[in-house]
């Protein structure tokens, strides 16, 4: 049932206890003129010593406390665990070649296991190389790689479209560790590769923060655009999908940005505001960190989410996540982009 027109979502009062004193907000940069690099605040592996670390110890609680969250992460194949160092024996190939042998794997073959090992098949829907911004770095640690590769697995939107989860039901927020485990699965093994032909790789997989915000290099090698409601919206996927990564020193081409015009259907869209239970989504762009864009309340979303198990009805109702949707909507909106820029260069 569409909550538009309902009072907001109000957190528990034990949530509020654990938190720091001051706004998640204000943590992140909401207002700051000034660029900065992002701050960790959630899903750290090791929260000791960090503001929300009394908040993030609850939460890991309380997802641990139901066996279905324990155990999606404790038996899933996530890929090798422990890599090997760089082959002493380097390959050698031009940027072109690695490019689309790192792609033919991840898109492909990054599925496939050593032998003896079970399983098979493609594990990526989306593949897109970078050079990496020190924008991206989180505060307190540094890239010494140049380049990241970056990887959407893509959601079953039946599945994720039955958030929000509870501890009885859980199967929406089952759908999304699921594609963690399957970005994990394709980061970890193409490491494994590109280690095997001579060169460094380090891998990020979600749902733990790593060293690197991956949603701006998403969008710098072109899986779309920033959406209203803080993700990512694909010409082809919508905001149906999840990311993972691999930094490595592989000479590689670079992806191209994409604009389809997603920013401004957002700029009219209300749907993902009309369906937010505590009003996290705001209506009109933010200035944080010296860049005005789409975000989300922080301290209003974090309570909700969690209190079900990690939400995700923002991305489960966008019009660009409805199966087979996003490329209608892309070619429509690029093509009024299209013809405004036409119109603008006749004036």
């Amino acid at each position: 049932m569409s909550r538009k027109n309902q009072p907001a979502w109000t957190p528990p009062a034990e949530h509020a206890a654990l938190l720091p004193p001051f706004s998640g907000n204000e943590f992140n940069g909401w207002g700051d003129a000034e660029l900065r690099r992002p701050r960790q605040i959630f899903w750290l592996r090791k929260p000791e010593g960090h503001p929300y670390a009394r908040l993030l110890e609850a939460v890991r609680q309380r997802f641990v406390s139901v066996p279905a969250y324990r155990d999606v992460y404790a038996r899933a194949d996530r890929g090798p665990g422990k890599l090997p160092p760089p082959a002493e024996d380097r390959r050698v190939a031009g940027a072109h070649t690695w490019t689309r042998q790192v792609k033919d794997f991840a898109l492909n073959r990054a599925g496939a296991r050593p032998a003896g090992y079970p399983g098979a098949g493609s594990e990526a829907e989306l593949v897109g190389i970078a050079r990496i911004d020190p924008a991206w770095v989180y505060e307190g640690f540094e890239s010494t790689l140049p380049n990241l590769i970056v990887v959407g697995n893509v959601m079953d939107h039946a599945r994720l479209s039955k958030v929000p989860s509870s501890a009885e039901d859980p199967e929406g927020q089952l759908e999304v560790c699921d594609q963690y485990n399957r970005g994990a699965r394709v980061v970890n093994w193409l490491a494994h590769w590109i280690r095997a032909q001579g060169y460094a790789a380090r891998p990020h997989a979600g749902p733990w923060v790593g060293s690197l915000a991956l949603l701006p290099a998403a969008i710098a090698c072109g899986f779309g655009e920033l959406g209203k409601h803080g993700s990512l919206i694909n010409r082809e996927y919508g905001a149906s999908f999840r990311l993972a990564a691999v930094e490595t020193d592989l000479p590689l081409e670079y992806d191209a940005s994409d604009s389809f015009g997603a920013d401004d259907f957002c700029a009219r869209c209300q749907v993902c505001i009309d369906e937010c239970p505590p009003d996290a989504i705001s209506r009109e762009k933010v200035l944080v960190r010296g860049t005005v864009k789409w975000a989300v309340d922080f301290d209003r979303c974090i309570a909700y989410f969690n209190e079900t198990y990690g939400c995700g009805i923002c991305l489960a109702v966008c019009p660009w996540s409805t199966p087979g949707r996003a490329p209608k909507l892309a070619q429509r909106f690029a093509r009024r982009a299209a013809e405004k820029r036409v119109v603008a260069d006749t004036v």
